[in-house]
């Protein structure tokens, strides 16, 4: 080859490279995720991917802020952890410019106690631990409304907070806590919602330890997230296609028996 056609090539590939059309692999794509299950799945993500010539260094965050915050930053190039609740939420205070791509999976929220092993055996002015985030403190109100705890007015939709109850026949207290901590508030609250990642990263097995299980036929599947800037490129569809593949599938099946679901 002579030094033109080589400067030629030199020039395509830092073009294709720029574009997305070439991965750098001295540069693996940077998946943040939260620990437990999400980092779990995506150890094994990172394996299918590698045989489609797609490199994935995996990042763990402790908290459901940091992870879009660093996307939208660049320090990432990805996200899966967060439903689409909490990334519209996310998108409209904050101004993201963020997109999901795919679907992951479902983590129907549980209700836990160490206290009573019933909804029923509640008794009145019950503490109970809340979310503290919009979106999943919603959710858990839901949650509560859906077993006939308290009713909340109507339309207060997905987002709905604790002004938001209108019945509350135990007169539940509720205790608003960054959700991470939730799985911590059991030795001193009555009861608390706790989103299926951080119980399982507890300890807790929310197939037998949950007095409660959201349906998980809801709006809260869990999505991969990119810059809107970057979702038509090359590596996105292989790593979506890497987390949808058959062996992904088994392996959530398997690993975790039920307390977490293929969204896909």
């Amino acid at each position: 080859m002579n030094k033109r056609n080589a400067l030629k090539s030199a020039i395509a590939l830092a073009i294709a490279v720029q574009a997305g059309l070439v991965l750098a692999q001295d540069k693996p794509i940077k998946v943040g995720v939260t620990g437990g299950p999400h980092a779990q799945i995506f150890e094994q993500v990172k394996k299918v991917a590698a045989r489609d010539g797609l490199q994935i260094q995996v990042i763990e965050f402790s908290d459901y802020v940091q992870p879009n915050a660093a996307l939208a930053a660049g320090d990432l190039d990805a996200n899966a952890y967060q439903h689409k609740p909490y990334l519209d939420a996310q998108i409209k205070d904050r101004g993201y410019k963020l997109t999901s791509v795919g679907y992951t999976v479902n983590f129907p929220m549980g209700l836990y106690s160490k206290k009573v092993k019933s909804l029923s055996e509640l008794k009145e002015g019950a503490r109970f631990g809340l979310p503290n985030d919009p979106t999943n403190g919603g959710r858990a109100l839901l949650l509560l409304q859906d077993k006939g705890l308290i009713k909340l007015k109507e339309g207060a939709g997905l987002k709905a907070t604790p002004l938001d109850v209108v019945q509350n026949p135990k007169k539940l207290k509720f205790v608003e806590l960054d959700a991470a901590q939730l799985p911590r508030s059991l030795d001193d609250l009555d009861a608390s919602a706790v989103n299926t990642n951080f119980a399982i990263s507890a300890g807790l097995n929310p197939v037998k330890d949950a007095i409660a299980l959201e349906n998980p036929k809801g709006p809260y599947v869990n999505l991969i997230a990119v810059r809107e800037a970057d979702k038509d490129k090359p590596w996105v569809a292989k790593l979506v296609k890497a987390y949808h593949s058959e062996e992904i599938r088994k392996f959530i099946q398997t690993e975790f028996k039920g307390s977490v679901l293929p969204g896909f």
